[in-house]
């Protein structure tokens, strides 16, 4: 026989019709072609990776900050663990130069792949590596930056590297003084002298607070958390609504790790002692009475008509927010929320797996469902299983799912390759030895 009989005769399904063996032989096409060219299209995105990290290396910092955001589309669009695994010590250092000698764009983009590095690979040695190599450049940036976008995204990104790297509680507590020091001097010496933007205040509370969800122990002295407290409230009097709400999350979540008990289980214990680091009655009272004030604040807020504040379309989150927080303040009931990921809900119940979502998903942007439908860490943190997608009958695969079960190659493929010629030879037997002779379109 010819290769042209031998062609369609291996494609033969168990049929009598010219259009089924046809189609059967245009589908099995179809499917390598499908196969061929989804590995193609990994093959070029690690191609363009690979130019992407060999490009930060140029002298120019123009070039250096199109690779960084081709790389952060990268890693927003999809889990690169792959290239990660195999690149993750490159370009990790190369980020690092980037953030000590770039402009203020190429510095933002550098914390934000810093970030988006610790996210993809997760809990674990290299996760702590980022945050040990990272701490001390991002830390020296805060002192010599002005611009507020820099500012913003080395904040950002030092609390996400901490939240994913951090082992020890000293760790955490490291970089919340870091973060904190950007707008309260009173908790150290470490600062820009000058004064901080609504958008720099609003990543710190935002970034220290988000930090605070992972603390297990109470280690600050009991004047420092007063501090803090009447900080915050000082900050719901502010023009600006991102601040406002943000020091509000800020507030709701130190009110529910129990401030105000702690206070008062150690007022009990020190019985009238003055030692360093106690809590005294008159420090528990005064707490009792910063609580009353925010809760005054917040119920002003959750009203507020507008005119405060320029961004309008935060006026509804901005009532939403404070509404929760008196509820919560008042009666004791936590906020609920409800995420839709693909097909299944992610909820939340308390008010620190709300600060960990909105700043996790102000973080990733338009990567957030990608990331929490595929990045393991992610789920983990928020207790999340994703529903499996579906298309075609078929399961959602991996690529490298995709590569083994739908390679030409795979044992499955091969063997549906056996099937085809047993369906081939019973079809030969039921003719008589004639083989289907129809033209190919």
């Amino acid at each position: 026989m010819g290769k042209r009989s031998q062609r369609k005769n291996a494609a033969m399904f168990d049929s009598d019709d010219d259009t089924s063996s046809v189609s059967s032989s245009s589908t099995i096409r179809s499917d390598r072609m499908s196969v061929s060219g989804m590995d193609e299209v990994e093959t070029h995105k690690d191609v363009l990776l690979d130019q992407a990290l060999d490009a930060l290396y140029e002298k120019r910092s123009s070039t250096r900050e199109q690779a960084l955001a081709s790389i952060v589309d990268a890693f927003n669009s999809d889990l690169q663990h792959e290239f990660a695994e195999k690149k993750f010590a490159t370009l990790l250092h190369q980020c690092v130069n980037c953030i000590k000698k770039g402009s203020s764009r190429e510095t933002f983009l550098a914390t934000h792949v810093i970030g988006l590095l610790a996210m993809t690979v997760g809990l674990g040695d290299q996760a702590h590596e980022i945050l040990e190599e990272s701490v001390t450049p991002l830390s020296q940036a805060l002192r010599s930056g002005r611009d507020s976008l820099k500012i913003s995204s080395i904040l950002e990104c030092l609390a996400i590297i901490t939240f994913v790297g951090g082992t020890a509680p000293e760790e955490t507590e490291r970089s919340m003084q870091i973060i904190w020091q950007m707008i309260h001097p009173k908790l150290g010496a470490n600062v820009v002298a000058a004064k901080p933007s609504p958008a720099v205040v609003t990543a710190v509370v935002s970034s220290w607070a988000f930090l605070l969800t992972t603390v297990d122990q109470w280690t600050l002295s009991s004047k420092l958390w007063q501090e803090i407290v009447s900080y915050l409230s000082s900050l719901l009097e502010k023009d600006d609504r991102t601040v406002r709400i943000a020091a509000g999350e800020a507030l709701g979540l130190i009110f529910e790790l129990g401030i105000l008990e702690k206070f008062s289980a150690e007022a009990k214990r020190s019985n009238g002692s003055v030692q360093e680091g106690n809590v005294t009655q008159e420090a528990l009272t005064h707490m009792h009475g910063l609580k009353a004030k925010v809760t005054n604040q917040v119920r002003d807020l959750s009203v507020e008509a507008g005119g405060k504040g320029s961004a309008k379309k935060d006026l509804n989150s901005q009532r939403n927010l404070f509404k929760d927080l008196l509820e919560f303040l008042e009666d004791g009931y936590s906020p609920e929320s409800s995420t839709k990921i693909g097909g299944e809900s992610l909820q939340t119940t308390m008010w620190c797996q709300m600060i960990q979502l909105n700043f996790l998903k102000h973080f990733l942007g338009g990567g957030f469902i990608k990331h929490m439908q595929d990045n393991e860490f992610l789920q983990d943190v928020f207790g999340f299983t994703p529903k499996k997608k579906f298309a075609g009958g078929e399961p959602r695969m991996s690529q490298g799912e995709k590569r083994m079960f739908r390679s030409p190659n795979s044992a499955l493929s091969k063997a549906r390759t056996q099937f085809l010629n047993k369906q081939r030879m019973l079809a030969e037997s039921k003719n008589s030895g004639h083989y289907f002779t129809g033209e190919d379109d």
